[in-house]
């Protein structure tokens, strides 16, 4: 059973959400949160699997409370809601820590995939998508704390052997399993066991994750 948070200001909104996940005999709603610091308290009560997260609310607002539930620990993943797919919100969520992001008129079986997917540890957003994120905002808002070290030195990297640097790379260019395995010349079972390694010793939550630190860190550069 997934446990979900539902975040958002809109009490109309809400009732949606609620009415689409109760019919699911997967899911059950954890509670409701009308704005980020109702968030993040009850996640640290409810523990739940994901927090479906707005992201304009009144006081907090859920990119902030985003960042505040990742970097506590919890096991929680978020999913964003924004207007637009490419976006600053967006490109903001996934900074914070999110796990991923729908529009917000997407199809009801389409964020039901979506939470399924994000519960089980997957991310929604493809990695291209999160380079073009990358590439449109990276010039244009702050990045959080002092410039990144240079690849060969950063301490998240450390660890990682030339190969699992050679696939970090590409995650972060955008390349997907199967291409990874073909223009590599390796089984796709292959390429998979090196992503979980990479995403092991990284401490990156998730294949998104995994592209904004290749960025970060630059292994990848802005097209």
């Amino acid at each position: 059973m997934t446990t979900v948070l539902i975040v958002d200001d809109q009490p109309m909104q809400r009732f949606g959400f609620r009415m689409l996940l109760e019919s699911q005999d997967d899911m059950t709603v954890a509670g409701e949160a009308g704005n980020g610091s109702e968030a993040i308290r009850m996640t640290a009560e409810h523990h739940p699997d994901v927090v479906l997260m707005d992201i304009r609310m009144p006081g907090l607002d859920g990119i902030e409370a985003t960042r505040r539930i990742v970097a506590s620990g919890d096991r929680t993943r978020v999913l964003i809601l924004t207007t637009f797919d490419l976006d600053e919100y967006a490109y903001e969520g996934l900074r914070a820590g999110a796990s991923g992001f729908l529009i917000k008129d997407a199809l009801p079986e389409e964020l039901l995939s979506g939470i399924r997917a994000v519960a089980s540890g997957d991310a929604v957003v493809a990695p291209s998508l999160t380079r073009r994120l990358l590439d449109t905002y990276a010039d244009h808002l702050p990045t959080a704390g002092s410039a990144p070290a240079a690849p060969a030195a950063h301490p998240r990297l450390s660890s990682l052997t030339d190969r699992e640097r050679e696939i970090l790379t590409v995650i972060g260019q955008g390349w997907t399993n199967a291409e990874i395995a073909t223009r590599l010349h390796l089984a796709e079972s292959t390429v998979k066991t090196h992503v979980g390694r990479i995403l092991a010793k990284t401490g990156a939550r998730d294949r998104v994750q995994a592209v904004i630190l290749a960025y970060d860190t630059k292994l990848v550069r802005p097209l």
